[in-house]
This record gives C-alpha cells, structure tokens and sequence, in this order.
C-alpha cells in the first residue's frame, strides 16, 4: 500500500473520528431559535416562542396531537357531552355547563408537589383579575366556579356561565398555588403587579413552576436556557439529558452556528424558508449531517393595521395599501411559490375555511386603482415622490422582530411597492421581548409585521372582539391589537361560543370573514411553512405545523 493511500485512510479515519465527537448525543442537545421570550408565566406568555420555549417543561390540559385530535397527558379524559363529565343544567332560567375532570393521581410539579384543583382555580381568579395582562380574559371569566371535595383535590367541578360548544379547548391550565398564590394575593391588586412580580420572572429555576418532562436549570435573557429532565415528570422519561435552547436573533449566522457546532439544531422559530431551502441544498450537495424538515404550517404572516392612526382610520387608505401590494412577488421571490396565500387568518385545511366571494374580499393587484384611491382620499402627490395632505406626509412606521431575514425581506419588497404609491414605509425593528410584551399589545404602530398560529375551529374573539382591545385601562389584555370594533362581529362571535351545530358556527364564521376582509384591520399574506434543521442521527422528531408546538414531544426525542 502506498504511503499516499495510507495517508488517505488516516485522514478518513481521524475526519469520522472527529464527526464522531462533534455529533450531538443523548448528553446534551443544543438548539438554536431566533426569537426571545417574553414571559415564561403560561398565562401570560403569548409569543411562538414564549409557548415554544416552556412546552419543554410545562404541559397544558388539552393538546392537539399531529393528527390533529385532542388528547391530553394530564386528566384520566377529556370532559364531553357523550362521555357525561359534561352536562347542560339550568340556573334559574339561564342554562350552563357543568363539566368534572380528574386529574391523574401521579401528575406532580417538578418539586413533588401534586397538581391538583387548587392549581386550576387559582389560573381561574388569576385570568379573571383586571389588573393582569391576559390575552383572552373571556376564557377565564366565562367560568363560573371551581369546586371539589377536600377528599378528592384531584377531581374538580368547574362550571361554566355559559353554554360553549368547546368548552374542552378552554379548560384553565393549572399554576401552581403553592408557589403563586402568596405572589398573586400581594401583588394582584395593583396593576400590572402579578405579572411583574410572578416567581416565572424573579425566579424562573424554580421547580415547582413546571410539570413537564424539563425543568428549567438557568435563563439568561438575551443568550440561553438550560433544561434538565424532570424526575417528577409522570410520562416517559426524557432521553436526552440536557437540552440547551441559545437564541440568536441574527437569523444570517444561523448556518455558521450549525457549521461551528455552537448549536446542534434548528428549532421551527430559527431559519427562514428561504435560508432552509439554501441550505437544504449545502446540506445534499456536501453531505452534511443534518436532516432539513419542511412541513405546511398555520403560522399566519400578516399586518396588523392601527386602526387608531389618524391616516390608517380611512378605509380607502387600507384599500390602496392592499391593490398596491404584489403578493406574487413575495411568494415567488421568497418562498419560491411553496407558501400558502392567506385570504384571511383562516387555514385551507380547517372546517372553517372558505374562498367563497359571497364572503371573501379579494383585493388584486391594481396600481391605478390604489392611486385613485389615495387621489379619492386627499392625499396628493408631491414633486419628491411622496403624497400630502394638509401639509402632512403619508408616512407610516411599520415594526417587526429585529435581525429576522425572512420579516426584512418582506419589509423591503412592501417598502419598495408602497413607495411607487407615494407613500413612506419607515421601518422600525425590535427584538420580540419589546416587540410583544411593549410595542405592540401598547399599539405603539402603525403597522405591525409578525406571525401567530391557532388551532382548528378556534374563536377568534381574543382577537377580534371589540372588548379585547387592549388598553391602559384594562392593563393591556386582549390581542385586539389593531382596535377593530364592528358590533356585527362582536354579535356574532358571541352567538359563536354557544353554538353547538358545526354548519351554524361555520356560517357564524363567514360572516366575521366578510367583515373581516370588507374593514381590513389586518392585511394577509401568507401561511408560513415550518422548517427545522435536525441532527442526522436524531429519531423520534417530528414537525406538527400547529401551535402545540414539537416541543411538546422533546421526551420522545433521540440521538442514536
């Protein structure tokens, strides 16, 4: 054998040796996402990765599994009419429901504390609580009660003020009371207190905080968390011994971070589709040791539009701003055309969906038309380019997550295409922990680029109905960001609730999608597919394109 065969070998040898060494194992697991929390508190935690980041460690009610049915890894059932843990009573002449739940008897708080009813009435008076920031506060304060028997802390009566067809998506989460009820009941009555003084934000190791198969070891904002497995977690016992969540917000040193072995792995929140589909390619062309996961996702990409804003407030505005929009540049420029257009904030794969003109809104491209609209407005074209009326500049600031490729790409084809209207699109990008937990739940825009995802069939009154419109005064809870008020929608997301026939809720639906597209308080774009890059050697991962996100898996996860 010659001595350059030879030195081919040892280098073969000492490179596999190498892979061998830097390759992720059951050890330790690092993982890069590009986006911070902005509160650990289940309650009020609102942001992708917010929820991302604490399914690791805390574990809610009800979930959807990846075939899309409800299951749950914390009661013995799930409460339904057919199984009779619900029922439809009377209270004078006023009907509710009752519904009991049985919490199973292993499941503990990862100090050993058994979960129990106390958990869930407190998340209850805490939802209820004007002055705590919650996004929803009508999941909580359409419960009437939560009662059990001394005897049987895990069994609990929760009663409902009314009759909610899916009354089982909203059962309350618990919090554990051993730890927060002395935070709530000194802080909770001034405002804002609870959620600035919750022990997830003073003391986030603590481990009486979580329920899940992790609990969290260390957090340090701006850098890391660390997981460490559970040994009071009452499912499968995690494999993986430690995972290590690093947030870079910089999604272009994405790749250089897989290639340096600072990270092992990509969460969903970490590469743009365009940034997987490159590197899907180095990944084959070079034979990496990554897998590079694409799934069609509910991840809605749209703008928010203030509707608060003195330009913005006229509906001919809106209008133009949406017939000046080439959508098809977005989708074929960024996404290569294998994202989904939105025709509003409704999926084509949910019940509800339809693209029935009768209901639906569409607003195709049309330069002239947009022109004529603004001209129809009063705002005038000046000799810089841009229009005016009554010595005012149509100028908009429009924010988004900072050091994101995918949100700047978007920013700057919408600048470029608005600016041919003649108006000025000032960009203004933040990191999500200002982002989400300031800007804009405080509507400090005027239009707000960013993505949230739902579940099939879900209400969208967190979002829509006028007394979800976050305020001062209400310590900004609710998700009602653009401050749309339409009393037909509010009408109808109230009959909504109470309908228990699926063809009159979805009829309920197209009539909200009308308003919806008709007002425009939110410009659609598109659905966003998830990505993920994961270790070669890593089994039992799987994408779930909703937002019960692969997180809530992790104790399946494996590195072989």
């Amino acid at each position: 054998m010659s001595s350059r065969i030879l030195k081919l070998i040892l280098f073969a040898a000492m490179v596999f040796q190498l892979a061998k060494v830097n390759a992720a194992t059951n050890e330790e697991l690092k993982i890069g996402v590009n986006q911070e929390f902005e509160s650990l508190n289940p309650m009020l935690s609102t942001t992708v990765a917010a929820k991302y980041m604490l399914y690791y460690a805390y574990r809610p009610l009800v979930y959807l599994d990846m075939d899309g049915k409800w299951k749950t890894q914390m009661m013995k059932e799930i409460p339904s009419l057919q199984n009779k843990k619900a029922k439809i009573t009377k209270k004078g002449d006023k009907k509710i429901l009752e519904t009991t739940i049985e919490l199973l008897e292993n499941l503990k708080w990862g100090d050993g504390v058994p979960v129990t009813c106390k958990d869930i009435k407190l998340t209850v008076d805490i939802g209820k609580n004007p002055n705590v920031s919650i996004a929803n506060r009508e999941s909580y304060t359409d419960i009437e009660s939560v009662t059990w028997d001394e005897k049987t802390p895990k069994k609990c009566t929760i009663t409902f003020t009314k009759t909610i067809w899916n009354f089982y998506q909203n059962l309350p989460d618990p919090t554990p009371a051993h730890i927060e009820q002395e935070v709530f009941d000194k802080w909770g009555k001034e405002r804002e207190g609870y959620d600035r003084n919750t022990t997830y934000t003073k003391n986030p190791k603590n481990p009486g905080l979580y329920n899940g198969p992790y609990l969290i070891s260390e957090v340090v904002l701006g850098s890391h968390l660390v997981y460490l497995p559970n040994p009071h977690f009452n499912g499968t016992k995690p494999k993986i011994k430690k995972i290590i969540l690093r947030i870079l917000p910089n999604t272009g040193t994405l790749e250089a971070n897989l290639r340096s072995k600072t990270v092992d792995m990509l969460a969903f929140i970490g590469m743009s589709f365009d940034q997987a589909l490159v590197f899907d390619e180095k990944v084959k062309a070079e034979k990496l040791p990554y897998n590079v996961l694409f799934k069609s996702g509910t991840v809605y990409q749209h703008i928010d539009v203030n509707l608060d804003n003195p330009i913005l407030k006229d509906l001919r505005v809106r209008q133009a701003l949406v017939h000046g929009m080439k959508k098809d540049e977005i989708m074929t420029s960024i996404f290569q055309n294998k994202a989904a257009n939105s025709l509003h904030w409704i999926t084509p794969g949910d019940a509800w969906f339809t693209d029935d003109s009768k209901y639906v809104v569409r607003y195709a491209y049309d330069r002239k038309k947009a022109k004529a609209l603004l001209d129809e407005a009063g705002w005038k074209m000046g000799k810089d380019g841009y229009r005016y009326k009554d010595g005012q500049k149509l100028s908009l600031k429009m924010v988004g997550g900072a050091s994101i490729k995918l949100i700047e790409n978007i920013q700057a084809i919408l600048q470029s295409q608005w600016k041919d209207l003649g108006a000025e699109i000032l960009l203004k990008n933040e990191p999500g922990r200002v982002l989400f937990s300031e800007t804009i739940p405080k509507r400090k825009f005027d239009l707000a680029l960013f993505a949230w995802s739902s579940t099939p069939e879900q209400s969208p009154e967190s979002t829509f109905h006028s007394r979800n419109i976050p305020t001062e005064k209400n310590s900004w809870s609710g998700q009602n960001n653009p401050g749309w008020s339409n009393p037909s929608v509010d009408k109808n997301l109230e009959k909504l609730k109470e309908e228990f026939d699926p063809k009159k809720r979805k009829a309920l639906i197209a009539e909200i999608i009308k308003a919806y597209t008709t007002d425009i308080p939110v410009i659609p774009l598109f659905f966003r597919p998830d990505n993920a890059v994961i270790p070669a050697n890593m089994k039992g991962f799987n994408l779930v394109g909703h937002q019960f996100y692969e997180s809530l898996h992790s104790e399946h996860w494996e590195l072989q």
